[in-house]
């Protein structure tokens, strides 16, 4: 791992020292964000970004790897052992998790462990990358803003921005050539669970919503300070400028993050502008 500056570095080798420490424990995310003294809210993004994988990932992999360790070291150690020890609810559960993340079977593993493997497996990602950024410290203004929640699958997002489309065409408020657009995401993708997932998406508004059926309603942005880093390329890669932010800039920052999910500006219009060329700036609210 690269150097973190002290109070972040002590928190997260605290939470490390702790999943270490009670893998046979309770290691939920509400659990751990208390040991490192953040809200359940921004932990699952910071820890990713530190430690390269969602936390219920890490989890899983440390488990694995003292299961796998210790399959390797005593014949008297079952699977079944390996199972309970590893928190999964049946030998077949930790089987298929045990083949997914090593290639083979765990008995085959004890009989002739696969170590390249292994070392593969927990290799942390997100580390082996330097990313610089242009990080700028603004003042946003509270906007006031129509918003039509998507509310399941990420993959399924792109229906609820058609529908939102047809809400600003048909009822001819927050038109996109002179009003802004905003996507407020209320959970991270890569780790809440699909059906879970909440999105609003947001034109700017200068009078009230009127009576519609698209579920489209009103809310306020808050304003407030901000960090702003702007990516360009497609919006959905926008995870590659996001995780850098919380990874490599927040904790050199002296900076703490407002209990506001981020948002995202969208200065580009799709599909006129192709998605390489698209512009986006990502506001994280800062107190």
């Amino acid at each position: 791992m690269p150097e973190i500056p002290t109070a972040y570095g002590k928190r997260f080798d605290a939470v490390l020292a702790y999943i270490d420490d009670y893998l046979e424990g309770d290691l939920s995310l509400k659990t751990l964000s208390e040991v490192a003294h953040f809200s359940a809210f921004h932990f699952h993004r910071q820890f990713t970004a530190h430690v390269g994988v969602p936390v219920a990932r890490y989890v899983q992999l440390m488990r694995l790897r003292r299961a796998a360790h210790r399959l390797a070291s005593g014949a008297e150690y079952s699977v079944l052992d390996a199972s309970l020890d590893a928190a999964f609810d049946s030998p077949e559960a930790f089987s298929r998790a045990f083949r997914r993340d090593f290639g083979m079977a765990p008995s085959a593993f004890r009989q002739a462990p696969n170590w390249q493997t292994w070392h593969a497996v927990f290799a942390i990602p997100h580390f082996s990358r330097s990313i610089s950024m242009q990080v700028r410290i603004v003042d946003f203004a509270e906007v006031r803003v129509a918003a039509l929640d998507h509310c399941g699958p990420p993959a399924q997002l792109d229906e609820s921005v058609r529908r939102f489309i047809q809400w600003r065409k048909s009822s001819g408020q927050s038109p996109v050539g002179t009003q802004r657009t905003f996507g407020i995401p209320y959970g991270n993708p890569d780790t809440t669970p699909a059906e879970e997932f909440r999105f609003a998406i947001c034109g700017e508004l200068d009078g009230a919503v009127l009576p519609n059926d698209y579920g489209v309603r009103e809310m306020i942005i808050p304003g407030g300070r901000c960090a702003v880093v702007r990516h360009i390329g497609s919006p959905d890669h926008i995870g590659e400028s996001i995780y850098p932010i919380y990874r490599d800039w927040l904790p050199g920052s002296n900076e703490e993050l407002r209990d506001h999910p981020l948002f995202f500006h969208y200065l580009s219009v799709f599909p006129e502008t192709p998605p390489e060329a698209c512009q986006t700036d990502i506001y994280v609210p800062l107190q």
